[in-house]
């Protein structure tokens, strides 16, 4: 299987300000902040690679030389960068990098959180289900903000609600994580900045069939103070 997963392009999002960030780690890009005495894409790349991905798309702005520079020269992989010279949002980095997409399907990951996932099982699962979008899902445990997912019996996405303020015990949350046909990221025809998770899924979701693939896997999101303190903590724990 890793073999079918090295044809999947692999695109990080990882050229936000940061801005929620900035107070306790001023001088990096989000994505370099070190979790565990390691920066945080590190960790993300290191999983990526061992689970037979080889080609990675960075969607790089804010000190986005930092981040180049780091993986520009990388011996194991093929690493490139779509650069913004201004901020787009989730969905216009996406539609910024497509010239470097060269795969049917590819693998879109935020890069300031991570989910532990199969990602073979998690292809395959996308397979079976004939999907258009597939997103990778995780129970809610005590997070209270969150894109909030419903599902059918058949994992079909029922609803998607970006940063719902209420979060049932029966729905799941978004773990940034999603395989997606190229050819339905095309078809979004929005101008810059705009967003994946406010107005690209929600529409994708009515439109196409889209699943979820639910894990047992902690999320942990390094977007603020907060949770970057809790990421360490309980790295070194």
């Amino acid at each position: 299987m890793s073999t079918t997963l090295s044809s999947i392009d692999v695109l990080i999002l990882c050229g936000g300000l940061g801005s929620r960030l900035s107070s306790v780690i001023p001088d990096r890009p989000k994505g370099l902040a070190p979790v565990g005495g390691k920066p945080f894409l590190d960790i993300l790349v290191d999983d990526l690679l061992q689970q037979g991905f080889q080609r990675v798309i960075f969607c790089v702005g804010h000190l986005k030389q930092q981040i180049i520079e780091r993986y520009q020269s990388h011996k194991y992989a093929e690493f490139l960068f779509s650069q913004e010279d201004m901020q787009l949002g989730t969905g216009g980095a996406i539609l910024n990098a497509l010239p470097l997409i060269r795969s049917h399907l590819v693998l879109i990951i935020n890069g300031d959180s991570i989910c532990p996932v199969n990602f073979a099982e998690f292809h395959e699962f996308h397979l079976d289900k004939l999907a258009s979008v597939s997103l990778v899902l995780a129970t809610p445990e005590d997070r209270h903000d969150g894109g909030v997912v419903y599902l059918n019996d058949a994992n079909q996405i029922e609803s998607f609600t970006e940063k719902s303020k209420s979060i049932a015990s029966e729905c799941f949350i978004n773990a940034g994580i999603y395989l997606i046909k190229r050819d339905v990221i095309e078809l979004q025809a929005l101008v810059p900045p705009f967003s994946l998770e406010y107005d690209v899924l929600p529409e994708l979701v009515r439109t196409k069939p889209c699943f979820g693939f639910v894990v047992k896997s902690r999320l942990v999101d390094i977007g603020t103070p907060e949770r970057y303190l809790r990421a360490n903590t309980k790295n070194n724990s």
